[in-house]
């Protein structure tokens, strides 16, 4: 055995974990709430959503029936998937997105935006917000 006692994550399991906050935080479920349907600590899941304790097949199975998507969604995007050829600049954009959905603003724009039942308005609010958008570009 190495001195080099802690490995780092992996990118599968840091991958993940990143999923499950996204959807936990998208459907408003606390980490003490997803712990308690799955018979753990609130702890446990943070380890799970950090990336530092790898998910078994049949916990990542019950995490997606308690935040109701396929399992596979936590595999949804992931970076150096093989089997779709990519540009960087494809990559480096659906990182992007991913990491901005993840930040609490993002889940707060998503949450708002998801609550516009009227499409007309949800298209105006898309132009505002890529107009907006430009506006820093030409700065």
């Amino acid at each position: 055995m190495s001195d080099n006692s802690k490995k780092s994550p992996n990118p599968v399991d840091i991958h993940v974990g990143a999923r499950i906050r996204l959807r936990r935080n998208m459907i408003g479920l606390s980490q003490e709430k997803l712990g308690e349907s799955l018979g753990i600590t609130f702890q446990q899941i943070q380890k799970y959503e950090k990336g530092m304790n790898r998910v078994g097949a049949s916990r990542l199975q019950a995490i997606a029936n308690i935040l109701n998507v396929p399992v596979t969604f936590f595999f949804d995007d992931m970076p150096g998937q093989s089997d779709k050829p990519r540009g960087f600049e494809e990559e480096n954009e659906t990182t992007y997105v991913v990491g901005f959905l993840n930040s609490s603003e993002g889940i707060q724009l998503a949450r708002a935006f998801a609550k516009i039942g009227d499409a007309k308005i949800r298209r105006k609010v898309l132009d505002l917000v890529r107009t907006l958008g430009q506006e820093d570009d030409a700065v």
